[in-house]
């Protein structure tokens, strides 16, 4: 039988061995890094090295590294009413952008008749027109938009977004998780105020996440209360193996970045020429806008996603049909149909997402697989 082949990187990736050596030795050690004593500061050290690589990676202070259970967790921690920027007052309401993760579009903190939405164009770029608009009416908001979006791939225009928050005295969080290790990030230079990343989409473990804040950022209420861990953003005792691998997978993201890049563009370039080549139809969202160089969100007519995720499936390809994170459930997008798309296209998306592992033979077996499959799940008339 051959090995099955896997395409489904955003949703989560292999653990990289360096992450994998490093859990296994953090598990080794007893102390709790908030303890003096000796074992206390060998776990602190293990900390500290840690919050440094993945602050590095990120382009960051260590300081404004606050690691928590999980990007999840992360975007609750930062979303909610009242951070400030020194001098500003505080947000009362929060914008989020129409093609946002789940846990951002459900709000955070914020009462749901304090949240309202930007709206995308039909390329699955947020509206900065629309956004402004928004922004104008008070009191100050913070707003939400991710770096880049997970199911199409393509990459927001933060710099954008930022001036305009900035001159209507808001406070902009950015859901960085799609995008971390695949494009540069430099959480200075974007002048964010808060940006979430999570260990499970870079080779790191499941379970562990963080979020950055900018240093001149207050008003920010932790979501867990307790104990003074993470300076008092979040309590609780550090899961302190979760952490250890998620800086070294980090260290190593930060080194490939550029490598991986290439690598997975080339391959995506095979791919989407070998999906229309098969199926003439074949529609390629967000094509062409700049987009995250190892994703591809497609359908055809009369396409289904469920039927043609199973398909691929038993063709020993995994595919998704956009986020992984609806309880196994396959659904209509709301990226999608936040773009425009009408109902059957909403249905239809299918997700290919690439990694540092993924072969052009992986890319061949994908092609052969839809072949097969768009002889009875596309619509005759549409083939070539």
């Amino acid at each position: 039988m051959p090995q099955r082949v896997y395409l489904d990187w955003n949703a989560t990736t292999p653990l990289r061995p360096e992450a994998r050596d490093a859990v296994m030795a953090a598990l080794e050690v007893c102390g709790n890094p908030s303890s003096v004593h000796g074992e206390g500061r060998r776990a602190r050290k293990i900390l500290q090295d840690a919050r440094l690589a993945v602050a590095a990676s990120l382009g960051a202070e260590p300081d404004t590294v606050v690691f928590t259970s999980g990007a999840t967790e992360a975007n609750v921690l930062a979303l909610g009413p009242g951070p400030h920027r020194t001098g500003m007052p505080p947000v009362q309401r929060l914008i989020v952008s129409a093609i946002e993760h789940s846990s951002v579009l459900a709000g955070g903190r914020f009462a749901r008749d304090r949240i309202e939405t930007a709206p995308v164009d039909r390329a699955g770029v947020v509206d900065l027109a629309r956004l402004d608009r928004l922004l104008a009416d008070q009191p100050p908001a913070l707003v939400s938009v991710m770096l880049a979006n997970n199911e199409t791939g393509a990459i927001q225009p933060i710099p954008d977004v930022v001036k305009l928050v900035r001159a209507r005295n808001g406070v902009i969080h950015v859901d960085a998780v799609p995008a971390f290790g695949k494009i540069d990030i430099n959480f200075k230079k974007m002048d964010a105020d808060i940006l979430s990343v999570s260990a499970h989409k870079i080779g790191g473990p499941k379970g562990i996440g963080a979020l950055l804040v900018a240093k001149d950022l207050r008003g920010l209420e932790p979501a867990l209360t307790g104990g003074g861990q993470e300076k008092g953003r979040r309590a609780g005792t550090e899961n302190l193996a979760g952490i250890a691998g998620f800086g070294a997978a980090a260290a190593v993201a930060a080194t490939n970045r550029e490598r991986f890049a290439g690598h997975c563009e080339a391959l995506r370039r095979r791919l989407e020429i070998g999906l229309k080549r098969i199926v003439g139809s074949t529609i390629i969202f967000s094509e062409d806008v700049p987009r995250l160089p190892n994703t591809t969100l497609f359908t055809a007519p009369g396409l289904r996603a469920e039927t043609a995720v199973i398909g691929f499936d038993l063709e020993g390809i995994a595919v998704s049909s956009g986020s992984a994170c609806s309880s196994g459930k396959v659904q209509p997008s709301h990226v999608l149909a936040a773009m425009g798309a009408g109902p059957d296209l909403a249905r239809g998306g299918i997700r290919v997402s690439l990694g540092w592992e993924t072969t052009e033979n992986d890319i061949n077996r994908a092609l052969e697989a839809w072949r097969k499959l768009a002889g009875t799940l596309v619509r005759k008339n549409d083939e070539t």
